[in-house]
């Protein structure tokens, strides 16, 4: 994953939590549907701030392992496990090589990350850290139109990712990965709704450099700019 990403750092200076398409409305709503009990384990890749990892320790009390590259995050989503004194255990590291055993999780939340890592190396890494029959809910941007050169170079300059996938290239990779079943559902996002200048959960840095402020601006202007090519799609790959 490249933590250099400005747009990834602007994430994480801003401190955003639910950047993620559809935010947290969407991801009750996904974890809604699954059968999560105390002695579910999940690992939530990409944690960011830990908004959607101390949601799942409240709600369920199952195990949460709450993971992200980027340092600032980690910190950020520390300091809210403990001011709500919840056993999430945090860990630091790169999606393409997770320092866990295989078959140590039940599920893997990935919301709006894998998009941001090499996916050949993140996705079989899911599937090896995965138990049996273990399951994988991932929130991913995914190309739904044809674009031009220039405006695919636009978009990847933006985000700082290296591949833009449709819906046939995420469902490539989850097979080739080992995933046996993969069920696409596309989500329809309101342009206004990724705006982050309107989002409820905020931790700012200090200091924050006045072009991280451009880079909100520039997320928004891309997000109606291309409001037909980029989508968003949740995998559910067992």
């Amino acid at each position: 994953m490249n933590v250099e990403s400005a747009y990834l750092n602007c994430l994480a200076f801003f401190g955003v939590g639910g950047a993620h398409p559809g935010g947290m409305q969407l991801t009750k709503s996904i974890l809604s549907r699954e059968k999560i009990v105390g002695t579910t384990k999940i690992l939530d890749v990409g944690c960011g701030t830990g908004q959607t990892a101390a949601y799942i320790s409240k709600k369920y009390g199952c195990h949460v392992t709450a993971f992200d590259c980027h340092t600032v995050m980690i910190e950020k989503a520390k300091k809210r496990f403990r001011s709500l004194q919840l056993p999430v255990v945090t860990c630091y590291g790169i999606a393409e090589n997770l320092p866990f055993e295989d078959g140590s999780f039940d599920m893997i939340l990935s919301e709006s990350v894998t998009a941001f890592t090499d996916v050949s190396q993140s996705i079989p890494e899911f599937k090896r850290v995965l138990k049996p029959n273990g399951i994988l809910l991932a929130i991913e941007m995914t190309l739904e139109n044809s674009v031009t050169e220039a405006e695919l170079a636009q978009i990847l300059h933006c985000y700082g990712v290296k591949q833009l996938l449709n819906e046939a290239g995420w469902r490539a990779h989850f097979q080739k990965a080992g995933f046996k079943q993969v069920l696409s559902e596309n989500f329809k996002l309101h342009p206004d709704a990724q705006n982050m200048c309107h989002a409820l959960d905020f931790s700012l840095s200090k200091n924050i450099d006045p072009s991280y402020f451009h880079i909100l601006h520039q997320h928004q202007c891309l997000s109606m700019m291309y409001k037909d090519i980029l989508g968003c799609r949740i995998f559910r790959c067992q």
